[in-house]
């Protein structure tokens, strides 16, 4: 009997040992599987401008092409798609503040009316005639977005198939080449930006005037309001009227911000005026990025409020940068005075990417490595490039990112797809690779 009780002892003393050594091994194995790293997916994403995309061939008007539109991105492994809101100065999406994009202005890029400007369209244009234009222009002019909302039916779609869909707002632009000047700069020629040597912009409206900064909140908090939009795409480098080309003078620096409220500002704050200092200074071109900044500071303020969390990224320059026939502009803070150093100081924006226009040896390697400095490495950075025209650019794009450690590409521009006659194979191409853990790339 004794015998009996002590193997019976030993059984359950073996058994309680053992379940220990398990339950031991279970937690050292759980705190392994935690240690490992989390795969490292590469977002890819486009901005799509609905308007351009309608001028490919076989695209349908309404809720069809938007579906046609966001199939094909999600074909292309696309997860985030950054949706137009705003064309120059007209609304893409059912705005009270705005006009809708439709009808364009009598005088317009694609019908221009003084001869001087018949030159300069065709300097665009590579001498395209004035029938191919009015052609083109009529197309354009055939979509009324007042009786249509794509930005709506785009969010419902892109939802419904598992894309993120930002609004992108191209908040620095009341025009776009020229044709589509915003109600509000007709109504409001007193507050556009102003030129070293007095003149005034055909269309651009200053941030320095408080109606103006009223105004441009007003459209993002009519898009918190009435879209649900997984977040905000903040593109600053379109700037408007093409005539007023170059915005900047020889070395690249904004010829701008000589409104009466910045100038009156400075001159008090140093007793000069700054039209007596070079346009360059230091001190002049940092106050003259003081209004984009308290901007930025209200916009994180207006989505805290309305939508907490939402994501806010923007689209700057860097220092190979250009815009209209090869004009220099000397990065963010002296060429498009954007202090965007400040807004990763003060967790601004969550991501940020360089828009790719280089020149003088520039390249999307080269342009993310100088964002991130600027940023001391406190933001999102992306990766720019262009839709492929082949696989091999989608490898070479994806070993750039891969090298890079970039978190997401941006493609530009969603409509390139449907140009290309290998679509089929570089959707594929791109989505597979997508679909790669890039955690262990070199």
């Amino acid at each position: 009997m004794i015998k009996h009780n002590n193997s019976w002892a030993v059984w359950i003393i073996t058994g309680l040992f053992l379940s220990f050594i398990t339950l031991v091994s279970a937690e050292e194995d759980a705190v392994q599987d935690s240690n490992k790293p989390t795969p490292r997916r590469l977002v890819l994403s486009a901005p799509l401008t609905h308007p351009d995309w309608m001028m490919r061939e076989g695209v349908e008007w309404g809720a069809a092409g938007v579906r046609h539109m966001l199939d094909a991105c999600k074909a292309c492994g696309w997860t985030r798609v950054y949706w137009r809101a705003l064309d120059g100065g007209r609304s893409l999406y059912n705005s009270k503040l705005m006009d809708h994009q439709g009808k364009w202005d009598e005088d317009n890029f694609w019908h221009p009316i003084a001869p001087e400007d018949v030159k300069l369209t065709e300097r665009f244009t590579g001498g395209k005639s004035a029938e191919d234009r009015q052609t083109l222009l009529d197309k354009l002019e055939h979509n009324d977005y007042s009786k249509f909302d794509a930005l709506r039916e785009a969010v419902k779609y892109g939802h419904q198939i598992g894309l993120e869909i930002h609004a992108w707002l191209s908040i620095n632009e009341d025009d776009h080449a020229w044709g589509l000047e915003s109600r509000f700069s007709k109504e409001h020629k007193n507050t556009r930006w102003r030129k070293r040597n007095g003149e005034f912009y055909r269309s651009q409206q200053s941030f320095a005037f408080p109606k103006v900064m009223t105004y441009k909140l007003g459209i993002v908090a009519e898009i918190l309001d009435n879209y649900d939009v997984d977040g905000l795409f903040l593109d600053w480098i379109r700037t408007g009227d093409v005539r007023d080309d170059p915005q900047n003078d020889k070395d690249g620096v904004a010829d701008r911000g000589y409104e009466a409220p910045l100038v009156r500002e400075f001159t008090e704050r140093y007793g000069v005026d700054p039209h007596s200092i070079p346009n360059g200074d230091n001190r002049w071109v940092r106050l003259r990025a003081r209004p984009h900044t308290r901007f930025m500071r209200e916009v994180r303020t207006l989505t805290t409020q309305k939508r907490p969390g939402i994501p806010i990224s923007a689209m700057v320059m860097q220092p190979w940068g250009y815009r209209g026939l090869n004009n220099k502009i000397d990065g963010n803070l002296r060429g498009m005075l954007l202090d965007v150093r400040t807004w990763a100081q003060e967790g601004l924006v969550d991501s940020i990417v360089a828009a790719g226009y280089y020149m003088n040896g520039g390249s999307s390697e080269l342009a993310y490595n100088a964002l991130k400095e600027e940023t001391e490495g406190k933001l999102d950075v992306w990766v720019y490039a262009w839709v492929p025209k082949s696989v091999d650019d989608v490898n070479r794009e994806f070993s750039i990112a891969d090298k890079l450690g970039a978190s997401q590409i941006l493609f530009w521009e969603a409509d390139y797809i449907d140009a290309r006659k290998n679509k089929e194979e570089l959707q594929r191409a791109m989505k597979t690779r997508a679909a790669i853990d890039h955690s262990h790339q070199p």
